[in-house]
Formats: C-alpha cells, sequence, structure tokens
C-alpha cells in the first residue's frame, strides 16, 4: 500500500538578504522577498518533504493541505493550484518514498549539468560592478541585470565588462521601461555594439506588442526573450520573429507544457524560479530534462545570507550538476530553519525618499518605488538617457525632509536644486 500524507506543516522564516545589496533591495521594495514559507509534509511512512514558497514574489500561494492529506503524494503533485511550496514538498516526498531524484518524476533526464545565471535587482553601476565579481568568485559565467531608466545602463555594463572575464555574459532585463520599438531600437543597438557580452535582452518593450517586438527583433543582433503566453503562440508563429525565445515559470505541470511547446518550435528558454536553495534546487531538476532549457536558469537563491541547505548548490563553469539522491536530493538545514523563524514577518521601514538625478540637474523625488515606476512608465521622463542616478535619502529628522516627503507622497516631486 502507498504511504499517505499524514499532515502538512507551515511556519514563516524571515531570512534576510546579503548585507552588500540588502539597502539595494529596501530601495527597490523587494525587500519583502525576505519572507519565506516553509512547507512540510509528513507521510505514514516516516518520509517528511520539504517545500519553499517566496511569500511576496512566487508563483503561488495558496493553503490547501486538506486536499493532500490521506492521499498519497504522487497523487497530487502535479496539481499547482496547490501553490509553489506545497508542490516542491509533495515532490520531494514521493521521491523520497520512490528512492529516485525528482528529475526521474518530471521525465526523461537530458543533461546532468544546467545552466545557472546570477541575478540581482536593479542598482547603480559601482554596485553592479561589484556583484559581478562575487557572481565570477562563485563560479557564474552569466548575471541577469535590471537595465532601469533611473540609472546609468552604459556605465553599468561598462563596469561589469570591465570586472568580468571575457566568457562572461549579461542577460539585460527591461521590464519593458523602453516603452516602443521606435525608443528600444537606437537604444539596444548602440549597447550590443558597444558591450559584446549582451546576449539576451529580456522584455525591452511590453510584451504583447507583437508588430512592435516584430520590427524590433529585425533590427538588432541580440536574441529577445519574452515570457511564455504574453503574445499567443499561434500570433507569433503567423507574424514571425516576435522573439527568439521564452522566460518560462510557474508550477510543474505548466512549466512542463510550455517546456514541451517551445521543444516543438525549437526555442531556448531559461527557466526563471526566484526563490532561495530549495527553490534552486527544484529548478536545476527540471532543467535536467527539459531538453530546451538552454539559456541560464534564473534565481537569487545566492542573495540570501544563508541557503537553508547544509552545502550551498556548488557552480562549476557557470553549471549546477544535477542532485542524484531521491527527493530534492539536498540536505535541508534545520537549525537555519529555527534560527530564522518568526511568528510573523515584519517589513517596516524607516522613513525615506528615493532621489533619481537626470543628467540635465533635473531631480525627482518618490515616497516608494512603485510610484516611480508608474512615473517612468508613463512618460513622465525620458527612458533613453545616460547619466540618470538614484540614490535613497534618509529621513535627517528637519521639516524640509517631512515637507518633501509628504509632498512625493501625493506625487512625485520635481526639482532643479
Amino acid at each position: 500500500m502507498a504511504a499517505l500524507v499524514t499532515r502538512v506543516e507551515r511556519f514563516t522564516l524571515v531570512v534576510p538578504f546579503v548585507a552588500r545589496i540588502r539597502r539595494e533591495m529596501e530601495r527597490a521594495g523587494i525587500h519583502t522577498w525576505s519572507e519565506l514559507e516553509i512547507t512540510k509534509v509528513y507521510t505514514d511512512a516516516g518520509v517528511v518533504g520539504y517545500g519553499e514558497t517566496i511569500q511576496n514574489y512566487t508563483w503561488g500561494r495558496t493553503r490547501d493541505e486538506e486536499r493532500v492529506v490521506g492521499r498519497p503524494p504522487m497523487a497530487t503533485m502535479w496539481d499547482d493550484s496547490l501553490g509553489a511550496g506545497l508542490q516542491m514538498a509533495l515532490f520531494d516526498a514521493a521521491g523520497k518514498l520512490a528512492g529516485v531524484p525528482i528529475y526521474q518524476l518530471l521525465g526523461r533526464k537530458c543533461r546532468d549539468w544546467c545552466p545557472l545565471s546570477f541575478w540581482d535587482h536593479d542598482m547603480a553601476p559601482g554596485l553592479y560592478e561589484q556583484e559581478a565579481r562575487v557572481a565570477v568568485s562563485l563560479g557564474y559565467t552569466c548575471m541577469k541585470i535590471k537595465t532601469r531608466p533611473w540609472f546609468d545602463v552604459r556605465e553599468t555594463l561598462r563596469r561589469i565588462t570591465a570586472a568580468t572575464p571575457d566568457h562572461f555574459t549579461i542577460d539585460a532585463d527591461w521590464n519593458a521601461f523602453l516603452n516602443n520599438a521606435s525608443n528600444a531600437v537606437p537604444v539596444l543597438r548602440e549597447l550590443e555594439d558597444s558591450f559584446t557580452k549582451i546576449k539576451i535582452y529580456e522584455d525591452p518593450i511590453p510584451r504583447h506588442d507583437a508588430s512592435g517586438n516584430r520590427a524590433l527583433r529585425q533590427q538588432i543582433k541580440s536574441a529577445i526573450a519574452h515570457h511564455y503566453g504574453a503574445i499567443d503562440l499561434r500570433s507569433g508563429i503567423e507574424l514571425g520573429g516576435v522573439c527568439d525565445g521564452f522566460v518560462i515559470g510557474g508550477g510543474a505541470a505548466g512549466t512542463m507544457m510550455q517546456a514541451q511547446a517551445a521543444a516543438a518550435l525549437n526555442m531556448p528558454f531559461f527557466l526563471q524560479m526566484v526563490g532561495g536553495g530549495l527553490t534552486a534546487t527544484m529548478a536545476v531538476h527540471l532543467g535536467a530534462v527539459l531538453t530546451h532549457n538552454q539559456w541560464p536558469t534564473i534565481t537569487c537563491h545566492e542573495l540570501y545570507e544563508h541557503p537553508l541547505l547544509r552545502q550551498r548548490l556548488p557552480v562549476v563553469g557557470g553549471y549546477v550538476r544535477v542532485p542524484e539522491a531521491p527527493g530534492l536530493g539536498v540536505e535541508v538545514d534545520d537549525d537555519a530553519l529555527e534560527r530564522y523563524r518568526v511568528e510573523r514577518a515584519d517589513h517596516s521601514l524607516p522613513r525615506r525618499l528615493i532621489k533619481v538625478s537626470r543628467a540635465c540637474g533635473l531631480n525627482v523625488y518618490f515616497a516608494n518605488t512603485a510610484q516611480k515606476w508608474v512615473f517612468f512608465g508613463n512618460g513622465n521622463q525620458p527612458v533613453n538617457e545616460w547619466g540618470n542616478h538614484t540614490e535613497l535619502v534618509d529621513d535627517d529628522g528637519s521639516a524640509s525632509f517631512a515637507d518633501l516627503h509628504q509632498r512625493a507622497t501625493q506625487s512625485p516631486v520635481l526639482s532643479a536644486e
């Protein structure tokens, strides 16, 4: 008789980001990604499966443990609606019960080593240079950066290029901030001619703009990646040349379906599974069986001060070896789980302003990052100029700061001081 799930345990951790980038994550408004929910699935065979959810980012946050209790893990593990952590824990438990690594439950293995990319959110050129050096020291040969109109993209690429070996490559993710093809074409052509380490442009303009993306694809040399499904496949095929490959992520069933469609089109993709060490490991198992997962997988597990594993996933020449032990095939650090465990996460921050300084001398003050995204996304300032810089401004306790913060809360404040 198959082993059954007897109970599901969930608890919250706050795992801080490494000190060198913690302030930048706060400025970007994603310091809340430090909140992780750990899911443990217990079975009547004594086997325990582990899963992980980044509460404020991951694709699935649900509480449906009653649907899995009393059933074998294999009976429910393909149900994406269970959410990231519970699904991962079920796969881990199923693999352990069967005595096989998770990739054997997913499909036919096509590689022993999976490409992995270092990742950082948007930050100043000098900090990106520092992060690139860290990436190289950890064995990475590629990094994904966030290219933003409020930083000098050209200076960022210049610094990363100078700080890394010739074989190092860059994936530049615009999150559609170039807005349209007429903005994007001259910018992307200049950058790819000046910085040959750029290999992929991700989402330079909105994903759904099929005609704009087709025009863009025809005029630049570097590969363009879009999130799978932003333009339906039939339209993409009929138009031709909308992108060169995909960004794929989500639940196991959805990921497998999207990956199979990409393979049928002979188009590469990278998995994007943001999380800690458990999430990164799950991504490696998926990458082991997906033939067209040929671009480096994106995770952010290196940015946490602890991966929650007893040993860091070793990166060798930009690749991670697929674990062969049952389940996820890694050992969870239970001491770390207890150390970072909290009853409730507190993401409160001191009062600050975000100051964007344009090259022309104009300063724009924002009360938060979401406000900044809308402001630039709607074309209130140029999205394609060099020389811009952004910084966090701390509250100095003065009346002038309080007044500026109050006004910025209502609307971005422009000043030429």
